[in-house]
């Protein structure tokens, strides 16, 4: 099944949030409480919580990105 092209800021958005989510929230949650038995679940629990901020943000912050890093590139 392919996604018609249309969608592939959404789809951009929407992967690039996640995958921001899942290794900060790991990185931050370790480096601030350690590895534990219920690392686990909070950590679910913070990739859900935030990840409905990181979606919106790339989505609305990644074109802008885009053209300031096209203006400074050759």
């Amino acid at each position: 099944m392919r996604i018609p092209a249309r969608f592939a800021p959404i789809l951009f958005s929407a992967l690039l949030s996640a995958i921001m989510v899942a290794i900060v929230s790991a990185f931050v949650l370790t480096t601030t409480q350690g590895l534990h038995a219920g690392f686990p679940a909070q950590w679910l629990r913070s990739c859900a919580t935030t990840w409905p901020i990181a979606f919106p943000t790339v989505a609305v912050v990644a074109p802008w990105v885009r053209r300031i890093v096209g203006r400074v590139t050759a």
